[in-house]
């Protein structure tokens, strides 16, 4: 692991696969530090040929957590306060491509997994020469028509976990709202994951400016017409946090973008659909790569 200073703050990271490996950087969702993707899931992409970046979002982990912001009022940013939102997405996809830069990596292949993925929208908006392809996974746009339900919700709404056990609690309340009801989930895996995140610092409050960041967020429908890198789109039948109109409304404002919609799939990526999702991956990265080639056989 690393940390590096960009946009201002220090990111915390972790490599995994070949130095000679296709870059991905991995934008993790709401709370998500990098020790939440499952390390098998890394190692599969590692054997697949892709040099995965994944990194802690400011407050979150072991990047720069800004207490000096105070917990966000959601109620009057859902009022139409978008000011008072403490930072943007904007700010996010820019300390995105800020920790590429400081990686020494041009550009890169992105996936972003729920918040991950409309900051990965952004950052393939702000900056397309730089984003060789986009995944964007159990996302939407921005269109505020795409409303978790009521029992997701509820999930925000919890007293923050006091001790580790309560931690584990709370994570296995939301698998059980949040997750894939096809699939069987990796109960040991939950606990461990809990576990870490208390170890690593924990922060209910920088969630909480994640979500502001999210709900002040401006429909990016319009722009992402715009948008030309290679583009996938995943999504669950099943999501409740973000239902699955949010998948079908991305791809359908992307031009020439591929849904991979999965029957049974909650807001979460069961392993059991790894290697679908992947496939999937390897032929957008795969399109993505293909103007880079003529390039590499002249030199």
């Amino acid at each position: 692991m690393g940390i590096v200073t960009v946009n201002g703050i220090d990111l915390a990271y972790e490599i995994h696969g070949d130095d000679d490996g296709l870059p991905l950087l991995m934008i993790g969702g709401l709370g998500q530090q990098l020790v939440g993707w499952h390390p098998d899931l890394l190692a599969a992409l590692a054997r697949r040929g892709y040099r995965a970046i994944v990194f802690d979002n400011r407050d979150v982990g072991l990047s720069t957590h800004l207490d000096h912001l105070g917990r966000p009022d959601l109620g009057a940013i859902i009022a139409g306060r978008f000011d008072l939102a403490p930072y943007g997405l904007a700010d996010l996809a820019t300390d995105a491509l800020g920790l590429l830069t400081a990686l020494g990596v041009e550009s890169a292949h992105l996936l972003g997994l729920s918040m991950g993925g409309m900051v990965a929208q952004i950052a393939a908006l702000r900056s397309p020469e730089r984003v060789r392809s986009l995944t964007s996974v159990m996302s939407h746009p921005g269109d505020h028509r795409v409303q978790p339900t009521p029992e997701a919700i509820g999930l925000f709404l919890r007293p923050a976990p006091e001790d580790v056990e309560q931690s584990v609690l709370a994570a296995h309340e939301a698998h059980r709202v949040l997750g894939s009801p096809e699939f069987a989930p990796d109960e040991a895996w939950l606990r461990r994951r809990a576990e870490i995140y208390w170890d690593r610092r924990a922060s209910p409050d920088g969630v909480l400016r994640q979500v502001a960041a999210v709900l002040s967020a401006p429909d990016r429908t319009a722009e992402l017409a715009g948008l030309r890198p290679p583009t996938l789109v995943v999504h669950g039948g099943a999501d409740p946090l973000v239902p699955v109109i949010g998948g079908r409304l991305t791809a359908a404002a992307i031009p020439a973008a591929e849904l991979l919609e999965i029957d049974g799939m909650g807001h979460d990526l069961p392993r059991q659909v790894w290697d679908r999702v992947l496939d999937k991956l390897e032929d957008v990265v795969d399109r993505g790569e293909a103007p880079r080639r003529p390039l590499a056989a002249a030199s």
